[in-house]
């Protein structure tokens, strides 16, 4: 898969599948998605679903997608996949797939929660340099500063709402701390913006480096994502 994140959680796995696969609550932690809404389905059939980010106060983008989840294996492990595409013309992004996979750790203390997903830029080859350029940097950005949130909230109570307010907090402290020694110690402006870059986050605010983004060699898509139909399939 394109993109690789991963984060280990000490939480219970229940609590973790819930915060995840129920759409009211996974809405809350993922910084990609505005609304996440389950579409009605029949029994024994994989769940439809429809989202929307928006990208601006004016400006929401839209998809659909179906997912699977798949039953406790013998070691505990938890996957689900899912297949997504949009169809609005502003999206770059055209269609993907991807998973999430719950994997108990060794010492019974929490959860390596990971995902792995990849999709088709549109607009040809301008959408290619876009999202190699751009996009899929801020995707993966994304994606593992969500996945600290979500740790926030199991392992801290911190509730993705105020972790936000954390975040706009601290990186507003960093900025004026520049601001200043710009206005008044012009000399040590440029090693205070380091300073202030490379400092670690408080331990209370999500921070994306915190996560593992390269993915281990054995790393693999499950193959409960080849019971869920292309994009191109379900429109026929």
């Amino acid at each position: 898969m394109g993109l690789y994140i991963e984060t280990r959680i000490r939480a219970d796995l229940d609590a973790l599948w819930e915060r995840t696969q129920e759409p009211d609550r996974h809405q809350r932690w993922d910084l990609r998605f505005t609304e996440i809404d389950y579409l009605p389905r029949e029994e024994g059939q994989p769940q439809h679903f429809r989202y929307a980010t928006r990208v601006l106060p004016f400006l929401t983008i839209a998809g659909t997608g179906v997912s699977a989840g798949e039953r406790r294996r013998a070691d505990g492990t938890l996957t689900s996949a899912l297949r997504f595409s949009s169809p609005h013309p502003l999206s770059l992004l055209e269609e993907g797939s991807g998973y999430w996979r719950y994997v108990p750790t060794e010492d019974g203390t929490g959860v390596r929660f990971l995902t792995g997903y990849d999709y088709r830029p549109r607009w040809g080859r301008l959408g290619k340099i876009a999202d190699r350029a751009f996009f899929r940097p801020l995707m993966g950005w994304a994606t593992a500063w969500s996945f600290d949130r979500l740790r926030l909230w199991l392992e801290r109570g911190i509730t993705p709402e105020r972790a936000l307010w954390h975040a706009v907090a601290e990186t507003a402290a960093r900025v004026l701390c520049v601001v200043a020694a710009v206005l008044l110690a012009p000399m040590t402006a440029l090693a205070t913006a380091a300073l202030m870059l490379f400092l670690p986050p408080l331990p209370t605010t999500p921070a994306a480096r915190r996560c593992l983004r390269t993915a281990p060699a054995r790393a693999r898509a499950p193959r409960l994502l080849d019971t869920l139909a292309p994009a191109e399939e379900r429109r026929s």
